[in-house]
């Protein structure tokens, strides 16, 4: 699911695009997607673009008239720009977006249809489409601290918990707790005073760090290469493989449709956590640690 690293890129590259430009048409492929009949999506058409925002991994097109377009990608949902008028791809696509200069194309892949366009107005129906967390690029340690400790969560769950942080999903929240040096299933309330710094100190980093990548990797050109999997990070999705910082193999926790991963050596002092499924199935068998 593209995360606020990526959602930031979409947005840099669609302001350069759109901004001042007038939205002349909506194109619907998909009957699924939009998920508002009031007001209608034909109510956009003809109206300037006005500003664009970020509401945790959704994107909101304003407009005028107070009129926005919000968007949420979901896991397989992916924005590309195209020449005007360009035609929707046939299994994929979802919907396009004409403007004169060019179509902002919305797909998605896989047979689940989970992505979804909402049209609202004014401000009060745009806030409510934003889960509350707080921006972690802009939040100091106080304000860190207490979002995180609030409640007692595993550290994991606390910060791909959108009313708690905004933007953070499952693959930069493990490459978070890997340079804080810090267990996913920690608990919260748990955390010493030098460890909630640490952990406040590894968001920003490797947020930032992410976002000049994506910026460096797009340049002047429209974000193609959105993905949660990169071989450029230290642990996402990067099971067995060795630890860049250490080089002990990278493991995994499995739930679900996601998975945690981590070094052991750097962040559980040597203790492989326990796979929900493998370890029950396991038992007795079940690697306690690396060795």
């Amino acid at each position: 699911m593209p995360e606020l690293p990526d959602i930031t890129a979409y947005i840099e590259a669609l302001d350069r695009r759109i901004t001042g430009e007038v939205l002349q048409d909506v194109r619907l492929a998909s009957a699924f997607l939009l998920r508002t009949a009031q007001p209608p999506v034909a109510a956009v058409k003809g109206k300037r673009v006005r500003a664009l925002r970020r509401l945790g991994k959704r994107i909101a097109i304003g407009l005028d008239d107070e009129l926005w377009l919000v968007m949420h990608l979901m896991i397989a949902g992916r924005l590309h720009w195209q020449a005007p008028a360009a035609p929707i791809p046939g299994k994929r696509g979802q919907a396009a977006f004409d403007f004169a200069s060019g179509a902002l194309i919305l797909t998605e892949a896989g047979p689940r249809r989970r992505a979804s366009l909402h049209v609202v107005q004014g401000e009060a129906a745009l806030r409510a489409h934003d889960p509350g967390g707080i921006e972690p690029l802009e939040a100091d340690l106080p304000a860190f601290a207490a979002a995180l400790t609030g409640a007692r969560h595993t550290l994991k769950r606390a910060l791909t918990d959108p009313r708690l942080f905004s933007g953070i999903g499952n693959a930069y929240s493990d490459e978070i707790l890997h340079r804080a040096r810090l267990s996913p299933i920690a608990m919260t309330t748990s955390l010493s005073a030098d460890e909630v710094a640490r952990l406040h100190r590894a968001v920003q980093e490797t947020l930032r760090a992410w976002i000049d990548r994506l910026r460096a990797e797009a340049g002047d050109g429209f974000p193609e290469k959105v993905t949660a999997f990169r071989p450029e990070m230290a642990v996402h999705g990067r099971y067995k493989e060795p630890c860049p910082a250490c080089g002990a193999p990278v493991q995994r926790i499995r739930y679900a449709s996601n998975e945690t991963n981590y070094c052991p050596r750097c962040q559980t002092g040597g203790k492989v956590l326990a796979d929900r499924a493998l370890s029950r199935l396991l038992k007795k068998d079940w690697p306690r640690t690396l060795e």
